[in-house]
């Protein structure tokens, strides 16, 4: 068995579960680098790139690697094709240089001509000295304002401080960005699953390609999990964590639905979840 090296820790999770089954099924076969660079057109130091997550590997390595060693090769491509939409997406490409735009010099003595000519100064009336501007009218519309909006904003405060589970998914994305997934110790979920386009969702995420292995965390299980309960194939305890039950229900769903049954969400299974 290989000892591999701690993979980046900036790497995408869906490039880090192809890298870890490329590393899988190299362990498995016994081959070292010499020798997949031997019965491939890929060479030593390429295929430690691709193996040590410097590099996306090309999809013919992937095929080859699964050739090699009998794997599925369907289902690593699968895989491949994921993680190389979450590789581009995560390097922009630079903009063309564009030229400096050139300044022309302006005369000074024509800006000066054009000059807006000097206004007038507003005249300030003096308040007569036995006069006083009434202030009471101006203080009971303001308190009569606090006394109206208070109970409108009261429950929005509340819910944004408290609120965790489904309605916190549902706020964070409703201002653009879910929230971040800081479950306490020992806190569960709700799972309010409904149909909507002809799919089903339950509120903690709309991902259908994110690939979910053994040891994943985030709002994208919980999705998982309540779509799990949902079909019949029990999670356990929806917690947003890939636990041992929670693989063996994906397995399962995998089983009846007709897929590899590897336990990996991945975007077949999403399909599987949401119908």
């Amino acid at each position: 068995m290989s000892r591999w090296s701690g993979l980046p820790a900036s790497l995408d999770q869906r490039m880090r579960q192809l890298v870890v089954q490329l590393r899988r099924l190299k362990d498995h076969s016994g081959l070292s680098l010499a020798a997949l660079a031997a019965r491939t057109p890929y060479s030593k130091s390429s295929w430690e790139r691709y193996l040590n997550g410097k590099k996306l590997p090309p999809a013919g390595a992937v095929e080859a690697l699964a050739r090699l060693c009998g794997a599925d090769v369907t289902r690593l491509l699968a895989l491949h094709e994921v993680a190389a939409q979450s590789w581009s997406a995560g390097r922009p490409v630079p903009e063309a240089r564009r030229p400096a735009p050139v300044v022309q010099p302006v005369p000074l003595a024509p800006v000066l001509q054009q000059a807006t000519p000097a206004q007038p100064v507003p005249r300030v009336v003096p308040v007569p000295p036995g006069r006083q501007v009434p202030l009471g009218p101006l203080v009971l519309g303001a308190l009569a304002v606090l006394v109206v909006a208070l109970p409108v904003l009261r429950p929005w405060q509340d819910q944004l401080a408290s609120g965790r589970g489904t309605g916190a998914a549902m706020a964070g994305r409703a201002l653009g960005a879910a929230p971040e997934f800081t479950p306490r110790p020992g806190e569960t979920f709700d799972c309010r699953v409904r149909r909507r386009g002809g799919a089903l969702y339950a509120g903690h995420s709309r991902t259908g390609t994110t690939v979910l292995g053994g040891g994943a965390a985030g709002w994208d299980v919980v999705e998982a999990q309540c779509l799990l309960r949902r079909h019949g194939y029990d999670p356990g305890v929806v917690d947003g964590r890939v636990g041992g039950r929670t693989l063996r229900a994906v397995k399962r769903l995998q089983a009846g639905s007709g897929l590899p049954t590897d336990g990996i969400v991945g975007p077949g299974t999403w399909k599987a979840l949401r119908r």
